[in-house]
């Protein structure tokens, strides 16, 4: 893989780099509308192509968040044609890695050591690059190790490289400017915890002791002595990635038996920690044969404040639902609703989120889901194509809903797109009080 020996860090080098890239596309786009001149039957397939290369490229060069976006996209199959999709999830840890001087550089402003006097062994090529950082292996003392190492300049561009990202994932992805504006602030600081390698190693040891007890979920050992702001040591993890691992052709039971350890791990954390590991892309799971998992990364966290974690799980028993004064003060506390509105956008906001819950919260309505159900999958896809239509959306003066439900969304996005990935059958454990009484027609 070829490598970086530089890294844009300035606000005009990372601002010259995004123009060159909205150049790019506007070529793009006049090359596929004069093929189209001659040739009116030709689809969008080469332009979406084009442009995603060309986007990669770019970001990938710049890191940081500005990559960071790409890899968060690349987990939305409902928002992004193929050639996006499949471009993006590179970043998740496939990126162009960073050169050796850098690498050293690095080693010795964080520990005024070189890598050789710190370890036993160190492999100076990167084994993974991804968006914030790459993963280097070593030996210590016999053991195995993985050591993050942070690009240069990350947490320094993150405030300038979101506002130059907004203005093309807008135009680009046809998002409402008004949701953007609204969940920035909540984006901005989960990119700044991502690159505090002290505080992801506080989080890291903490979750994974708390975590300990789940069978099958294998957690690295941390190392604070070998750590840093911008260095994260821990044990070497082996297993593979979740395409790597589909390619080996692993059993229905062996999917089932991952599928469900993800499950089970989610569901610890979110209704007994309430605090979530929120990076769910399938760059920090290590899947093995046995049936087993590595989980790795616990850089984003979602800390889930304890009203809004009782108002967003209890729309997920649907018998709440049938309580309409009930719904009515969730639906305000959530923000789905909001005082300003007339008695008619009530109507239509409360039908419209109603009808998304039943169909996102479709698997807490069973004790067990299929999530190789490819139809459920595309009538989701389909529901969220819809919501980009739907003019009352683009019109309302107000975003909906909370800002911590970007995380919280995200996360759950990404465990079902892996368990679809993985055509895995779980159980679908549950506090009791999630579970309804009333019999739901699926």
């Amino acid at each position: 893989m070829k490598q970086q020996g530089s890294i844009p860090t300035s606000k005009v080098a990372r601002a010259t780099e995004f123009v060159k890239t909205g150049v790019k596309i506007g070529g793009n786009y006049i090359k596929h509308n004069v093929k189209k001149i001659v040739d009116p039957s030709i689809s969008r397939d080469e332009l979406h192509q084009d442009n995603a290369k060309d986007i990669y490229n770019s970001l990938s060069t710049l890191k940081g968040s500005a990559l960071k976006v790409t890899q968060m996209l690349s987990m939305d199959k409902g928002l992004l044609p193929k050639a996006y999709r499949d471009k993006f999830t590179m970043s998740q840890y496939s990126a162009p890695p960073l050169s050796a001087p850098l690498v050293m550089k690095t080693f010795q402003k964080n520990f005024g050591k070189s890598p050789s006097e710190l370890f036993d062994k160190f492999n100076i090529s990167a084994s993974n690059a991804a968006s914030i950082g790459q993963v280097h292996k070593a030996e210590k003392d016999g053991k195995q190790l993985a050591v993050k190492v942070q690009y240069p300049g990350v947490a320094e561009s993150i405030g300038a490289d979101l506002k130059m990202v907004k203005p093309i994932a807008i135009a680009m992805f046809n998002l409402n400017e008004k949701d953007v504006d609204r969940y920035m602030a909540e984006v901005e600081s989960k990119l700044l915890e991502e690159t505090d390698y002290r505080l992801e190693l506080k989080r890291s040891m903490e979750i994974t002791r708390a975590c300990a007890h789940l069978e099958g979920i294998i957690f690295p050992r941390y190392y604070p002595q070998y750590s840093s702001d911008k260095i994260l040591t821990m044990d070497w993890l082996e297993g593979l990635h979740l395409k790597e691992f589909i390619e080996t052709n692993p059993s229905q039971e062996i999917r089932n038996k991952i599928g469900q350890l993800l499950w089970d791990f989610y569901d610890f954390q979110f209704h007994t920690l309430k605090q979530v590991h929120a990076d769910p892309h399938p760059g920090n799971f290590l899947m093995r044969a046995d049936g087993s998992i590595g989980v790795i990364d616990f850089g984003c966290i979602k800390e889930i404040p304890e009203t809004y974690y009782h108002d967003y799980f209890a729309l997920l028993n649907f018998d709440n639902l049938d309580d309409k004064e009930k719904t009515d003060r969730i639906f305000r506390n959530l923000e789905f609703i909001v005082p300003s509105d007339s008695a008619e956008e009530k109507a239509f906001f409360t039908d419209l989120f109603t009808g998304m819950i039943h169909l996102l919260g479709k698997p807490f309505a069973t004790d067990e889901f299929d999530f190789s159900d490819d139809e459920y999958f595309e009538s989701v896809y389909a529901f969220a194509d819809r919501l980009t239509k739907i003019e009352e959306l683009k019109n309302s003066k107000v975003a909906r809903g909370s800002q911590h439900g970007l995380y919280v969304n995200r996360t759950y996005f990404g465990l079902y797109s892996i368990l679809n990935e993985l055509r895995a059958k779980v159980t679908t454990h549950k506090p009791d009080w999630l579970v309804a009484k009333k019999a739901v027609l699926l």
